[in-house]
């Protein structure tokens, strides 16, 4: 499916409804290629974390009967497995942000950010999608839910800075240096396991609680966790999240700025 160059040009009145009204047609966009040619569409976008979950859950629970984590083992997981799929999907996607939208960026005049934001917008979309089910085994299982659930949209708010930044970095520079989209693909399968997915950071020997903190994404599963497990909110580890956060984003501006014009020529 093609966008054309009216499309993306949008007869607004001011810079920002411009930019926010072609961020939501190519997110639009996104999400129709996605699941249009799908017959079930929005299952498969569950399907891949349920799966893994499921997994996790029955290696854990079941063969090994280790006690990480917290009971219910299988929301205790999705509530960071799903925020962790948003980021993955994210970053994996920036990493051909510029190379397979080629042709279509060199021909309009839209701010060229737009092309990461719109992938952390349609993966944000399809994790809020996701969060019935994360509701449903936690109904299922008895989970009981708190108060911290109205930190949902803090969570949501610190790891969209942080997709934003870490996209902003890899997508441009994955144009001069193609090795990099492969590792990246490393890099995320390694922070997965370094992340507090299928563990908590309670989990971890103390040295290592430091060091832990200095991943992001460790506050942001700890303010998700919340919800269902407020004793695992960390203000602490949510504090050094939203800096990091904000400093990666700060980081991936430079960088999207100094190789905006280099890229341009480059693809």
């Amino acid at each position: 499916m093609t966008t054309t160059l009216s499309e993306v040009r949008p007869n607004q009145r001011t810079p920002f409804a411009r930019y926010r009204n072609a961020l939501w047609l190519l997110t639009r966009r996104d999400l129709r290629v996605r699941y249009s040619t799908s017959a079930l569409g929005y299952v498969w976008s569950i399907l891949d974390p349920l799966v893994m979950a499921l997994i996790y859950w029955f290696v854990f629970t079941q063969v090994f009967q280790k006690s990480v984590g917290e009971d219910p083992y299988i929301v205790f997981l999705l509530a960071a497995l799903l925020p962790w799929m948003w980021f993955n999907g994210t970053t994996a996607d920036s990493t051909r942000a510029f190379l397979r939208e080629a042709k279509l960026i060199r021909s309009t005049k839209i701010p060229r950010t737009i092309w990461v934001n719109r992938l952390v917008l349609s993966k944000g979309i399809e994790f809020l999608a996701s969060l019935p089910v994360l509701a449903a085994f936690a109904i299922f299982a008895g989970a009981s839910l708190h108060i911290e659930v109205l930190l949902f949209p803090v969570a949501i708010l610190i790891q969209a800075v942080l997709t934003v930044g870490v996209g902003l970095i890899v997508a441009p520079l994955v144009v001069f240096f193609r090795d990099l989209e492969r590792a990246v693909k490393l890099a995320l399968r390694a922070l997965f396991y370094a992340s507090p997915i299928i563990y908590s950071t309670s989990d971890l020997p103390a040295g290592l609680h430091v060091f832990a903190a200095f991943n992001p994404l460790s506050g942001i599963f700890s303010l998700y966790r919340a919800a269902f497990f407020p004793e695992h909110l960390d203000w602490y580890l949510v504090a050094v999240s939203a800096a990091m956060s904000v400093l990666i984003l700060l980081v991936g501006i430079l960088v999207f700025r100094r190789t905006e014009r280099a890229v341009l020529k480059e693809i």
